[in-house]
């Protein structure tokens, strides 16, 4: 046990070692005792304590949650084996058969990097967002500081959590059916995996609309759509929204875009240029 904690605590500091801050969308700012990432750089990007880093990189903590886990893996831009690696250390068994593998590779990083002037999410076939580059937080609101269960754009859904987003009623029918109906394919797709099958219980148990539906076993494929924001700083502007299946993964990519010269391509603009500032508390839902 002794043997996997010294080991865990050698891999974090060996992986935050090589990457560099530019790898991860930051400024080098100054002189660096190392060429890699300062811990409290990594602490932010995996939103966990300082405090509780440093006791891993010590081999002073034990059994790191696997929610914990998971996002250093994104921080640190493992592989899909260095992720397997640093699950065994923490005492997590990879995934295996009929579990959603969840995993922001680096290609699929990279992807959503380079894609900076669209607003863009990473959803896995959960619809839980594992991932939202900085246009994507400025139009939605940001959700890093968010229980992990208030990530999920399902449980937002049907939670009636406060959006920006202007639906009909017609409109929000559909999103709850092509909701249901997904999630009806995943759970077939992934029989084995808890936090999906947590997610759908919790649902059935607390939303009547979902519980509802859940038995209708609607079929609703999802296509590409348009959609309207309001938001508080820019004002409305309807944009494409496309949902890209990686390959070989179970990530999926949720693209925002205007059309080039147009007005909503301006308001898009607009955003991008104020950011994150005067951002509310609160993080409206996108989809």
């Amino acid at each position: 046990m002794d043997h996997d904690r010294d080991e865990l605590a050698r891999c974090l500091r060996t992986w935050r070692d090589r990457l560099s801050p530019a790898e991860v969308g930051l400024p080098a700012g100054g002189r660096r005792r190392a060429p890699g990432l300062r811990r409290e750089e990594l602490a932010g990007l995996a939103g966990v304590s300082l405090d509780y880093l440093a006791r891993l990189e010590q081999g002073r903590a034990t059994h790191p949650s696997a929610s914990v886990v998971a996002s250093l893996a994104r921080a640190l831009r493992l592989t899909d084996a260095e992720r397997d690696h640093l699950q065994r250390l923490a005492g997590h068994a990879p995934e295996g058969p009929g579990t959603i593998d969840r995993h922001l590779t680096p290609g699929v990083q990279r992807i959503v990097d380079r894609l900076a002037d669209q607003p863009v999410l990473v959803m896995d076939a959960a619809w839980q967002v594992v991932a939202a580059n900085p246009l994507a937080v400025a139009l939605l609101g940001d959700w890093s500081g968010l229980p992990e269960r208030e990530r999920n754009v399902a449980w937002r859904h049907f939670g009636r959590f406060p959006i920006c987003q202007v639906r009909t009623p017609e409109e929000d029918d559909r999103m709850a059916r092509e909701i249901v109906a997904d999630l009806h394919q995943v759970t077939a797709r992934y029989p084995h995996d808890e936090p999906l099958r947590q997610l759908v219980a919790d649902l059935r148990a607390t939303c009547q609309r979902f519980a509802e539906l859940w038995e209708a076993r609607p079929v609703m494929p999802r296509h590409a759509s348009r959609k309207t924001f309001d938001h508080p700083q820019v004002g409305l502007m309807t944009l494409d929204c496309d949902v890209l299946q990686t390959t070989n993964s179970d990530l999926r990519l949720v693209v925002y875009s205007a059309a080039p010269g147009s007005d909503d391509a301006r308001a898009l603009a607009l955003l991008a240029t104020i950011g994150l500032q005067d951002m509310g508390a609160q993080a409206p839902a996108p989809a």
